[in-house]
């Protein structure tokens, strides 16, 4: 066996062992018995195109109407057959080979086959449009660029799908990377229907400003091959009604309906889900876990795996592109402090970029901690004292790591103010401008974000984030981003691992793009009679084996 392919086998069987939550074992159960769920989400939805989305909000529907070539096992961050009954991967890396499920029907009523496979990679890779590519934020991050990039895409790396025969899809790449096969666990990632992509004109995508508006098919009409298809959203009220799929594939969802309301505030949802109007909650304050087992509610923790940072933006305040200022914000910042106040039991303070249950986790890295004397003399020495900042934070949202954005802004604003930084306050709702204005259009000098991992990956966290120009950072720093392609790229487990950590160290040094907050374990609320919920680490829940009693 050579190195390159012993290396992808040894990689692959550490994805499927290790797992970053405990393994909930559940029977998927056989026929549907009615009833209907009612989930208060956390935020409203973008629209229903997986390949247009990169937030846990919008992906929560998504997750129950379509599927992906991989998926995860339930409860898990373990590889597990999706769509595709097995994979096999090349001796170089560079080609993926999937056998396909047979007799899977898409929710318009067509036929899954690797044909439909191809249309779909095809399709992301010939997207056409300055805006629908802006969009694509998955694909850019993990297929590189574009037939024709219109944008600020990098190199493809995707090089064609041959359609074997039905149930055969080979996938080329131009070159190795270290998150595939994981990657096509991605929602982004989903199969969507070949004949109603082009029935709804899906690739339109037209911009208008910082706004962007879809298609038929994004809005009205998604098809995927998921155990639940789409009925409506009510982007008035926002609630979004799906249906149990009678012809799924797979053993059949047990309730009949699943409505996902939009409940922006947390202490409306807690009130909503004590008034017995919803069955479900995620995200709830932490604060109020005792209270809610008190009451008879099943409290559910999931294992952080998560990051919560305060994001710096080098384009539009020049004291920021100094990395004296940009340290002075950690040393300013009281992280202990808030994960003790703001957080849950069993939050910790960040001291990178990605949790610690992930291969490339550097121990050894500088740390930040709190000491206003120590801002103060950065400041000073930069001649960065009394400057003033715009501080964006989401409205409308909870995230899993972030439980109360507004209170963890107030925390930073006060520890900011203490060393003498003006803060302008800018509070936008989360899919209503927020992650436009931060990530599209950079307007932010400072602002709160953070992740869910995909997959158990470090590319996944520090490439996602780092390894190419965004507007939410606003810096172009070639060797940063050629470290962590090289990173990537590497075959051996030993040496990526390596690779890794040395990248963890150079960010927290010699970069210091932004500063690591906080690793936060998100909790999801259910009332007593909702049973066969498994809650995953990746927020990552499907509702196909729950029932209401």
């Amino acid at each position: 066996m050579n190195r390159v392919r012993k290396a992808i086998v040894v990689a692959s069987c550490a994805a499927l062992a290790a797992s970053v939550g405990a393994c909930a074992q559940s029977e998927r159960g056989g026929e549907g018995t009615g009833g209907t769920l009612t989930f208060g989400a956390a935020g409203a939805p973008k629209n229903f195109d997986p390949i247009f989305n990169d937030d846990g909000e919008t992906f929560r529907p998504i997750r129950q109407m379509y599927e992906t070539l991989i998926e995860h096992k339930p409860g898990t961050a373990e590889l597990a057959p999706g769509l595709a009954e097995k994979w096999e991967v090349s001796p170089d890396g560079k080609q993926v080979t999937f056998s396909l499920r047979k007799g899977v029907k898409f929710h318009d009523g067509t036929d899954f086959n690797a044909d439909a496979v191809c249309f779909n990679l095809d399709r992301w890779f010939n997207m056409k449009g300055a805006a629908a590519q802006s969009q694509m934020i998955y694909y850019a991050d993990v297929w590189g660029g574009f037939a024709k990039n219109e944008g600020d895409a990098g190199e493809p790396n995707y090089k064609s799908c041959e359609a074997k025969d039905g149930s055969t899809a080979v996938v080329s790449l131009n070159a190795f990377k270290g998150s595939f096969p994981a990657a096509f666990t991605l929602t982004s990632f989903s199969m969507s229907s070949p004949t109603a992509l082009k029935k709804y004109d899906a690739d339109k995508v037209t911009q208008s400003g910082d706004s962007f508006t879809y298609n038929d098919y994004a809005n009205l009409h998604p098809s995927g091959t998921g155990p639940f298809k789409f009925d409506k959203y009510d982007t008035g009220a926002q609630v979004i009604t799906l249906s149990r799929f009678d012809d799924y594939w797979g053993d059949k969802a047990k309730l009949s309906k699943v409505i996902i309301r939009t409940i922006g505030d947390e202490a409306a949802r807690k009130q909503e889900l004590e008034a017995g109007n919803v069955d479900i909650i995620d995200f709830p304050n932490p604060v109020d876990w005792a209270g809610l087992k008190q009451k008879g509610f099943n409290v559910q923790v999931r294992r952080a795996f998560n990051i919560l940072y305060l994001g710096i933006n080098q384009k539009n305040n020049p004291k920021l592109k100094d990395i004296r200022v940009r340290k002075a914000l950690a040393y300013a910042i009281n992280r202990q402090q808030l994960v003790t106040s703001r957080l849950p039991e069993g939050a910790q303070v960040a001291t990178q970029f990605m949790p610690d249950t992930v291969s490339g986790y550097a121990e050894d890295v500088e740390k930040y901690d709190f000491n206003p004397q120590k801002a103060k003399q950065l400041l000073a020495e930069a001649g960065a004292t009394g400057m003033t900042v715009k501080f964006y934070y989401p409205s409308e949202v909870t995230r899993p790591y972030m439980p109360d954005p507004k209170g963890i802004f107030t925390a930073i604003e006060a520890d900011l103010k203490a060393v003498g930084i003006k803060v302008q306050p800018v509070v936008k709702p989360w899919n209503g401008g927020y992650k436009d204005d931060v990530q599209k259009a950079g307007k932010q000098d400072i602002h709160l974000l953070g992740w869910t991992g995909d997959f158990n990956d470090p590319g996944n966290f520090v490439g996602t984030f780092f390894g190419r120009e965004k507007p939410e950072f606003g810096f172009n720093d070639p060797a940063l981003f050629a470290q962590l392609k090289a990173a990537d790229a590497e075959t051996n487990p030993d040496e990526k691992k390596a690779a890794y950590e040395q990248v963890n160290r150079d960010i927290m040094t010699k970069y210091f793009p932004a500063v690591p907050i906080s690793h936060s374990p998100p909790a999801m609320v259910t009332k007593s009679n909702v049973k066969g919920l498994i809650t995953s680490p990746l927020t990552n829940e499907r509702f196909d084996t729950v029932s209401v009693g």
